[in-house]
């Protein structure tokens, strides 16, 4: 139940969504009524403004930097790395799927570096952890990753896959019983920056202490608080990315999903 209802309440209340529903609402005010037609001249210039300051101005950046700054790059330091686990979100299964190639999103950096880090450690297992996150299509992004590996260049012997999970906190709890993870053993979580405090209180939740790998930056950091957007589509995708993940981390704390409201490094 938590799962269909997290995408209809996400869907009505993401920032471009809820603007444009807003300036809708709006227009039929204005055009339908006598009475609510100052309510609804004011709700269309909300709606625009608000498309306006989001898409333009430098709030969705200031939304998103405290996430991708809560948690450090990864610096290589020579430790032995167990295990790699990647999660999912940057490929899109069906896609992929129907046109029988490889299709990754704006989060494609994710699987991406699964196979940088394949490389850079031969030694470590290898997770992918992403069901199907629609609820239409039942093909996951880990049936995706283990057919076209290839691609990839990841050997399919090292390959362990999660196909199951729904969300971030299915993620961390089917991870965790797949591989049973050992007190001292070391583990890579790869995920989008953004993403980074959300998935580290879930596996935290888990029982399953990971390292930080952050990739897939949308921001330069704080550095872009007084950057206006080039194109209105980036900034409000960049606000609608903020507000989903700010909304998932008061959601998941509620529900015990997470171990801290923000979780820090």
């Amino acid at each position: 139940m938590f799962f269909p209802l997290s995408k209809l309440i996400f869907f009505a209340i993401t920032p471009s969504n809820f603007l444009i529903l807003v300036g809708l609402l709006g227009c039929l005010l204005l055009a339908a009524t006598k009475r609510w037609r100052r309510s609804g001249a004011w709700l269309c210039a909300l709606g625009f403004v608000g498309l306006l300051a989001g898409g333009l101005s430098p709030l969705s950046a200031i939304a998103l930097a405290p996430l991708e700054e809560r948690f450090p790059a990864f610096t290589e330091d020579g430790a032995p790395v167990t295990g790699i686990i990647v999660l999912g979100g940057g490929i899109d299964a069906g896609l992929s799927k129907a046109r029988n190639q490889l299709v990754v999103n704006d989060a494609g950096e994710r699987p991406i570096y699964l196979a940088d880090l394949a490389r850079r450690f031969p030694g470590a297992r290898l997770v992918f952890s992403g069901g199907s996150g629609s609820l239409h299509d039942a093909t996951s992004e880990a049936d995706i990753v283990g057919w076209m590996g290839d691609v990839l260049g990841l050997p399919r012997s090292r390959l362990i896959l999660e196909n199951r999970s729904r969300n971030t906190y299915e993620n961390a709890q089917f991870t965790a019983n797949l591989v049973q993870p050992k007190p001292g053993e070391r583990w890579l979580l790869v995920t989008s920056a953004w993403h980074m405090p959300r998935a580290m209180g879930c596996f935290r939740q888990a029982g399953f202490a990971v390292t930080a790998h952050p990739v897939d930056y949308r921001t330069r950091g704080w550095a872009d608080a007084a950057r206006v957007s080039s194109f209105a589509s980036d900034g409000l995708l960049q606000l609608d990315l903020a507000a989903k993940e700010w909304i998932g981390l008061l959601a998941y704390r509620l529900t015990g999903y997470s171990d801290a409201l923000l979780p820090a490094p």
